[in-house]
């Protein structure tokens, strides 16, 4: 027997965390001090000090709700970190600000026409801040006696003393209460608040007197202090919700349900129109405001001249996020016509952005980007090793740079190696082609392939 469970227990293996580690899953702000001026490092962001500091007045104008109906259009070459001070302005904001993210493609493939996806982007762009009051029974837990009947079957009764620092009463507990405080697991020496509307109790932590007591040596236990005042208070309750999530909810037989459900449809501008007519009342009587948020457009290049179209009369709407789009194209044709534009886009909707340009990276910069993400991924490497590598992001990309990071980890961690060295970024570089030798072998061996179009069009890899 004892031999049995011994080789169960050499069965079980140990769990780790799974951590997903994405493209900006460094970033943790702007990297801005108190005067929006960019530090060269901070955060995970580096470099870029003038888009920086053009997006941290953005946020300020966010915060300050001074900037809805706005455009910002942050334009360079691929690799500039376009994305990621988007990424860095949504950590900037914090939760209660609405950001939402979508690549300009994405509209082409849901099931509802273009300008009702861009719609529903837009309206979960803006939060809606509802106030409500309630009134709560707030106070420490004196004692509760709960009596049941000895035969088990029956209604229980107790009572439930709470008190203040000024005054303290007995209360009856009804069947459904008891249920409730034994489900909290409320024992004497708890502070805890019950809600008179609905009854739900909640546990806020341990009174500070009762700090010594044996039973509240756990390292989850949290003290509070007595509260002051009557038992009975009113308490404000704010809600932050967006207008799509109020969309769906009325528009639906299931009601919130159908936030869970993932399918929402298509919205009808009828539904949307009552909704928007019933947040300017409650903004009028003071029981909401509106959190302008963010909405962020990649490859926007990619949406076509109706979409363009549809953007130019929703950023007039009263109720519009700030619209921040990014793009890698210089003159390039107008998806939908055969004109031409800069970035893709109508100069009419050019004409109302505000147009923020991203720079290459030094070699200074690669090297402090290529560390930090070194660090993210759990990497020991060299400092000789970090040099070659720097200097083939230099001549290639940053992005390939990024990817012979964790493929030269393992190449090393198979010859059981503590860090990365030169050797290691080497043997990587001549597995995994960049672009630029991916050409090169294209045009070396094109006879050799299938199809080859390389006599009609020149590949330009620059």
């Amino acid at each position: 027997m004892a031999s049995a469970a011994a080789a169960k227990i050499a069965e079980v293996r140990e769990t780790t965390r799974v951590e997903r580690i994405g493209a900006h899953s460094h970033i943790r702000g702007l990297g801005l001090d108190e005067s929006l001026e960019a530090r060269h490092v901070s955060q995970g962001m580096v470099g870029q000090v003038s888009a920086r500091r053009a997006i941290g007045i953005v946020l300020k104008m966010v915060r300050e709700g001074r900037i809805a109906g706005r455009a910002v259009l942050l334009a360079g070459q691929p690799g500039t970190g376009k994305t990621a001070i988007a990424t860095a302005l949504a950590a900037a904001l914090g939760q209660d600000t609405p950001f939402t993210s979508m690549a300009g493609s994405e509209i082409y493939s849901l099931e509802m026409s273009k300008t009702e996806a861009l719609t529903q982007a837009i309206r979960k762009s803006i939060g809606v801040r509802i106030k409500e009051e309630s009134e709560i029974i707030e106070g420490e837990v004196v004692e509760v006696q709960i009596e049941r009947p000895a035969t088990g079957v029956g209604t229980k009764v107790g009572k439930l003393i709470l008190k203040t620092t000024e005054m303290e009463t007995v209360y009856d507990l009804g069947g459904k209460m008891i249920d409730s405080l034994l489900k909290e697991k409320v024992q004497s020496g708890d502070v805890i608040t019950i809600d008179k509307a609905t009854g739900k109790i909640s546990r806020l932590g341990r009174s500070f007197a009762r700090a010594r007591d044996y039973d509240a040596t756990g390292q989850q236990t949290r003290f509070v202090q007595c509260p002051e005042g009557e038992l009975q208070k009113r308490k404000e309750v704010v809600h932050t919700v967006t207008l799509h999530e109020i969309d769906v909810i009325n528009s639906r037989t299931h009601g919130f349900l159908a936030l869970f459900s993932g399918d929402t449809g298509e919205i009808k501008p009828e539904v949307r129109e009552q909704i928007n007519g019933k947040v300017a009342e409650w903004r009028e009587e003071g029981k909401a405001e509106m959190i302008p948020g963010v909405l962020f457009i990649d490859e926007v290049h990619m949406l076509d001249i109706e979409c363009f179209s549809f953007l130019n009369r929703a950023l007039e709407n009263e109720m519009a996020p700030i619209v921040i789009m990014a793009t890698n194209r210089g003159i390039t044709r107008i998806r939908g016509t055969n004109y031409k534009s800069p970035h893709g886009i109508p100069l009419d909707l050019l004409d109302r952005m505000i147009i923020v340009p991203t720079a290459p990276y030094d070699e200074k910069e690669l090297r402090e980007i290529l560390s930090i993400r070194c660090e993210e991924e759990d990497c020991q490497m060299s400092d000789n090793a970090l040099t070659v590598l720097t200097r083939i992001s230099k001549e290639t990309s940053l992005r390939y740079g990024m990817q012979l990071i964790m493929t030269s980890s393992l190449i090393a961690r198979k010859r059981k190696a503590p860090e990365v060295d030169v050797e290691d970024i080497k043997r990587a570089y001549q597995l995994f082609f960049d672009e630029g030798r991916s050409v090169q072998f294209l045009k070396e061996y094109q006879q050799e392939f299938m199809f080859n179009e390389d006599d009609a069009i020149e590949m330009d890899t620059t």
